[in-house]
């Protein structure tokens, strides 16, 4: 493509970013007219251009706002931004990612967290974090039998390529991968007391806290790309908190993934011969009220669907006070357990992609 082409669209996408972002943020329009100035002086001279602190920051949060498949926005503006675009090398990366991990596990008080690294240049990514999530749990496979998580197999044996070996149970705790750029992928080791996990047991049966359950407190999703003014930042692992049914109704729950419906209606008594049992929908109500009890005992921040949805209709009330679209993913929206008792399920959504943004990219060549 045309050079001038490619800055033309970078800079078109750096001005739409600077007015809404500075207008947000209150700033005078003489300093906006400066600052697209500058921006367009710096990238005739280099190609591109380097956001701010402050641009980098409410870009992100923007970011967030923007994001349709998330049913959590209504806490966006409060998103804290770590500044880690002075990295270079993968041993640091890792140092960051565990201050990454330290500072949003909070001790189980979660805190909403990105943490941003160089951004793409010259169609180069200065680093990348393989990983899917910081914390996840590996998949085996033998004979057909699928130990720990399903949608881990591939990862979990690039890991062992790179020489990692893990327990072998349900619940071993993946490495971090992380290729800086020229280089081959290194592997880095999570400390066992960076991560918060809770054993999950139910209020009324103890018999589910016999199956040995428990999941990670955080999820912080590592391979998506943030997008602000035209500027690609590869590697910014973000988290906000868990909503229950991400928990006991997909990743427990979901036939490729742990499949743990008929091992809770075996612990429940409940009868598998039939539908019309109501067996499945009776064993997933119970496997999430587990979940719900089980964040809550252990002190973790964790949202239930009911409330997950009050809070995105309070988050589209604020947005259209302020006369900004609300966009979303109504498939992603509608919590997977009693949907149709949400408003979200009775609503159409624009699903039009707005920028700054998060942004699914492909992975990294090997």
């Amino acid at each position: 493509m045309n050079q001038a082409i490619t800055d033309n669209r970078l800079m078109t996408k750096a001005e739409q970013f600077i007015r809404e972002c500075y207008v947000e943020l209150g700033i005078p329009e003489d300093r906006q007219e400066e600052r697209i100035r500058e921006i367009r002086s710096e990238l005739e001279a280099t190609g591109t251009y380097v956001h701010t602190s402050i641009e980098l920051t409410h870009g992100a949060r923007m970011a967030w706002r923007n994001s349709n498949r998330c049913i959590g926005r209504l806490l966006w503006h409060t998103l804290h931004v770590v500044d880690a675009r002075h990295v270079r090398t993968a041993e640091d990366a890792y140092g960051q990612l565990l201050d990454h991990i330290r500072f949003a596990t909070n001790g189980g008080k979660i805190r909403s967290t990105i943490t941003v690294f160089p951004p793409r240049k010259n169609a180069a990514d200065p680093l990348r974090v393989l990983n899917h999530q910081l914390i996840r749990y590996a998949g085996y496979e033998a004979d057909g039998q699928v130990t720990g998580d399903p949608a881990s197999l591939p990862f979990t044996r690039l890991c062992e390529n790179l020489g990692w070996q893990g327990e072998g149970t349900p619940f071993d705790v993946l490495p971090l991968v992380i290729r800086e750029d020229g280089k081959a992928p290194e592997l880095f080791r999570i400390p066992d007391d960076v991560v918060m996990e809770v054993p999950i047991t139910h209020p009324d049966n103890k018999a589910l806290g016999e199956l040995g359950l428990k999941w990670y407190a955080v999820p912080m999703i590592s391979d998506m790309l943030l997008e602000i003014g035209g500027i690609e930042y590869p590697m910014a692992p973000f988290n906000g908190w868990y909503m229950g049914t991400e928990i006991g109704a997909r990743n427990f729950a979901d036939e490729d993934r742990y499949d743990l419906l008929p091992a809770v209606a075996k612990v429940f008594g409940l009868d598998t011969s039939s539908n019309r049992s109501l067996w499945v929908d009776r064993a997933l109500v119970e496997l999430n009220v587990a979940v719900l009890h089980s964040y809550q005992m252990a002190g973790v921040t964790l949202v239930d669907h009911h409330t997950a949805a009050e809070q995105f209709r309070k988050f589209e009330e604020n947005e259209r006070k302020h006369g900004r679209p609300v966009t979303g993913n109504w498939t992603w929206l509608i919590p997977p357990l009693s949907p149709a008792s949400t408003h979200i399920f009775h609503r159409p959504y624009n699903n039009e992609k707005l920028s700054p943004n998060y942004v699914y990219q492909a992975p990294p060549e090997i």
